[in-house]
């Protein structure tokens, strides 16, 4: 067996305003729909510390990964969003991608994990 026919990925998140509520942290394959909710692959919940928050997934095969972040403030588990659609929590992606008015493609916001690979992603 390829000793690295599976790999890990760390997470660092920052850029939140404060440690109340979660991070939610949200992992996608090609095949998974990105960035929909309760639609990836592998999801954590985790806690904010020093206004960061870090997470490990291990084991996962090699390929293309896309995460998405949201900063849970209010502990209802969901994006908060403002009447008109536009979230009102602080979230981030993969490669720190953003978009004006939808959410990133999965191909803007993958990242090819083929050995043990850290990335860091900022929540505004």
């Amino acid at each position: 067996m390829n000793p690295q026919s599976n790999v890990d990925l760390t997470v660092y998140i920052n850029g939140f305003s404060n440690n109340s509520g979660n991070c939610y942290v949200a992992l996608f394959r090609p095949e998974d729909s990105f960035p929909e909710m309760n639609k990836q692959f592998k999801g954590k919940v985790i806690s904010i510390a020093n206004k960061s928050a870090v997470v490990l997934f291990e084991n996962l095969q090699q390929g293309k990964y896309a995460v998405a972040v949201f900063h849970d403030v209010n502990t209802n588990g969901i994006l908060d969003k403002n009447l008109f659609g536009a979230p009102i929590e602080k979230y981030g992606f993969s490669n720190n991608v953003r978009e004006t008015f939808s959410a990133p493609s999965f191909q803007k916001a993958s990242v090819n994990v083929v050995v043990d690979k850290a990335i860091s992603i900022k929540v505004t």
